[in-house]
């Protein structure tokens, strides 16, 4: 998936469709020359509807698209006809689409199934006919009910991609690397922070034909849940994860705080994602002898963390082998 063309965040001016107004028509047949009424309802106004779609990993087709319209109802008619309903508005989105109110922020709904439809702007009701109106008292009403407007506002769609394993670490950490390794997956990777600036998704391959789906974040720093270095952006991605795969480099000078730092950031985020599963490991660790690693081993006493290299290739088997356990258990 190229880079440019993961888009993650819309925001869209949806208007539903107004209801078809009432009819005051009266029956009128040979030999009924004052029959009584028989004006038929209005149809209701389109919906604007999003809908989940498997086939879909990005809100990029609706980057351009800024105004989605729904149809009108069509008015009542004599005999009793109700008037046609207008057409609804049917946006497709990807799995872990969250949908906000573009004034407020406040949460509308969210899509998590392949086909599963939600309204996001309701159309207007149509208006009752003249027999609805008919009594003992008033036989013959000539008066009925006009159609109810639609409504329109701004929606924000944000995107939460579902994915088994989220890495979550500092810039620079090493997830890139790792993703590119471990799947087909191309992101792009450089010596300096925030190469990363979109997620990227790679399928890895385990045994026996078997995979799971990795997701690089962009990475975290300090504050990120109060919205610095895009950190809000971000961290929406990491809450979709089954699993959460901490990477802190072999260079850092100071692992446990690393881990600490980053803990902290996802809880104040959200603390529903301290129940997620989570495994840490020290990255770039083929930059350590045996006698450094023994150390670290010491200092980080109480810490379940294991040792990889995505360049030497070193626990990259055996990450992936207890990562498909914790999945697998879960």
């Amino acid at each position: 998936m190229a880079s440019d063309n993961f888009v993650d965040y819309v925001k869209i001016h949806c208007t539903s469709g107004k209801g078809g107004k009432g009819s005051t028509h009266f029956r009128r047949e040979k030999y009924i020359p004052k029959g009584g009424p028989d004006g038929g309802d209005g149809g209701r106004g389109g919906h604007v509807i999003i809908r989940g779609n498997t086939q879909l990993w990005t809100l990029l087709h609706l980057k351009y698209q800024k105004h989605i319209k729904a149809g009108h109802g069509g008015d009542g008619s004599g005999n009793l006809k109700t008037g046609k309903d207008g057409e609804d508005k049917v946006i497709d989105v990807p799995l872990g689409t969250v949908a906000r109110d573009g004034e407020t922020g406040d949460f509308l709904c969210e899509i998590t199934e392949d086909g599963e439809q939600k309204i996001l702007q309701k159309g207007g009701r149509g208006g009752l006919g003249n027999d609805n109106f008919k009594s003992p008292t008033n036989q013959t009403p000539r008066y009925a009910q006009p159609g109810e407007d639609g409504r329109e506002g701004w929606k924000i769609l944000e995107l939460k991609i579902l994915a088994d394993v989220g890495l979550v670490g500092f810039p620079n950490a090493g997830k890139s690397t790792l993703l590119s390794v471990v799947s087909a997956a191309k992101p792009e990777i450089a010596d300096y922070p925030f190469t990363t600036i979109r997620p990227n998704l790679g399928i890895v391959k385990y045994r026996d034909h078997r995979s799971f789906i990795m997701a690089d974040i962009p990475g975290i720093i300090e504050g990120a849940h109060e919205g610095k270095g895009l950190g809000l952006r971000f961290l929406r991605h990491i809450e979709r994860n089954s699993l959460l795969l901490f990477l802190i480099p072999a260079d850092s000078d100071d692992i446990r705080k690393e881990y600490e730092v980053l803990l902290n950031e996802l809880k104040k985020y959200n603390p529903e994602m301290m129940h997620k599963d989570r495994i840490v490991a020290v990255s770039k660790s083929d930059m350590l002898d045996y006698e450094l690693k023994a150390e670290l081993r010491a200092e980080l006493k109480g810490l379940d963390f294991r040792f990889i290299s995505a360049v030497s290739q070193e626990g990259i088997t055996e990450l992936k082998d207890e990562i498909w356990s914790v999945l697998n258990d879960a």
